[in-house]
């Protein structure tokens, strides 16, 4: 069985409590703030935040803005990332313009307007970066 190295959180974990169930799955987890995250764990959680994953830096904040202009957006943002990902809107998106890329997966608890329950598997080999979508619903 392949087990994760990292878990990433694109914002709205909602409370600490939430936080330390993610956190007891095993591998270090990176959060960043969502504008729904309690006041206490909001104090603690950063806006944004970079990780190194096998060679890749990856960028990762809740809200990216609006669509329009958001690969090139983020890309003049964090120009050293080989990837953004985000979440806030709850809606899967990838986006891919050479070798910078964008990714929300979207949510596996609060869908919203998305058609299903969604989550993200990102791949970092050597410094090239993958992600998966995975339907949970």
């Amino acid at each position: 069985m392949e087990r994760s190295e990292l878990i990433l959180h694109a914002g709205d974990v909602m409370t600490a409590e939430a936080l330390a169930a993610i956190e007891s799955l095993g591998p270090p987890v990176v959060a960043v703030r969502g504008n729904m995250d309690s006041p206490e764990l909001a104090r603690t959680l950063p806006d944004q935040t970079t990780v190194e994953a096998d060679g890749a830096l990856i960028a990762m904040l809740h809200d990216a803005g609006p669509a329009h202009g958001r690969l090139e957006r983020l890309r003049s943002r964090f120009p050293d990332a080989a990837a953004v990902i985000f979440g806030h809107s709850h809606m899967p998106l990838y986006e891919r313009d050479g070798d910078f890329q964008i990714f929300n997966p979207g949510s596996p608890t609060e869908r919203r307007r998305a058609p299903g329950h969604t989550m993200g598997i990102a791949t970092a080999v050597g410094g090239a970066l993958s992600f998966e979508l995975l339907r949970l619903d």
